[in-house]
């Protein structure tokens, strides 16, 4: 196993749309798919305003994992980024993440809570079959 650079740990996290946030609910851990982009080096993805992961990381430190896996090559690489989360209310940035190059959820339903993540922490591994 080899660990990342955290320079390498952040052009891997562009190369991706689609990451897991990991945070504490109600009813203990949890972790949740999100569509995602990065941008000014956070972390933004979108969620439905009063919903139950808009109040879950609402001002929380949360964690946000992507990886790529090959299972027939026994190898991949994943990253994990550790930070506060937060709503993101500035006007500028807010028309930039509705704009062409910000988050577009899959799942259905209205989705106009932007979230960002500021990583403090920033890791990765790299798994090759030898």
């Amino acid at each position: 196993m080899q660990h990342l650079p955290p320079d390498e740990c952040r052009e891997l996290l562009h190369a991706k749309a689609v990451g897991r946030v990991a945070f504490s609910g109600p009813e203990g851990p949890q972790v949740l798919p999100v569509n995602y982009v990065v941008l000014h080096g956070s972390i933004y993805f979108r969620t439905a305003s009063g919903g139950t992961l808009a109040n879950a990381v609402r001002d929380s430190r949360v964690a946000f994992e992507i990886d790529d896996i090959d299972d027939f090559l026994q190898s991949g690489w994943s990253v994990v980024a550790v930070g506060d989360a937060e709503f993101v209310d500035d006007p500028e940035l807010l028309a930039e993440l509705w704009g062409e190059h910000g988050p577009k959820p899959w799942a259905i339903g209205l989705r106009n809570q932007f979230v960002r993540i500021t990583p403090l922490r920033l890791t990765g591994r790299r798994v090759l079959q030898t």
